[in-house]
């Protein structure tokens, strides 16, 4: 097609079929726990922070999403089982989110999975390439905002 030319030198197509591929990728890795990508950051973020209590809005910030997405992500993360939200005791307003042992253990498989993933990263294009196209990407990333 004509416009191939145009696809294969413009960085806005490549960051995007990048992207494609990388959820293909992600949603492969956790696909035996029917996971999302997002799901699988949440419970992550949650395996990492304890014992501290991480609250929805935090989640939101540090994602870059907004918080109707989290709370979807939440909720399919509760309705399986794997997290508990408690009602904070400083700010009624807000909750808290805290693992059950079923998630400790699915975000330990999580870690697992994204671990794979970067050193195949790594592998197939090196850590000194792969840090450059990160610092790009954020750069890249700071032009939208």
């Amino acid at each position: 097609m004509r416009i191939d030319a145009f696809l294969r030198e413009s960085p806005m197509f490549a960051v995007s079929r990048a992207a494609r591929r990388f959820e293909a990728l992600s949603a492969q890795a956790l696909a035996a726990d029917d996971l999302t990508f997002l799901e699988g950051l949440v419970l992550a973020t949650l395996f990492f922070e304890a014992p501290r209590m991480v609250k929805p809005s935090q989640l939101s910030a540090t994602f870059h999403t907004s918080r109707g997405n989290i709370s979807h992500c939440i909720s399919s993360l509760e309705a399986k089982g794997l997290l508990q939200r408690k009602i904070d005791p400083e700010d009624a307003r807000a909750y808290q989110l805290t693992l059950k042992p079923q998630g400790r253990r699915c975000a330990l498989r999580v870690i697992s999975a994204f671990d794979s993933l970067q050193k195949a990263f790594e592998k197939q294009t090196g850590k000194t390439a792969l840090s450059a196209m990160l610092a790009i990407l954020q750069k890249l990333e700071a032009l939208s905002q």
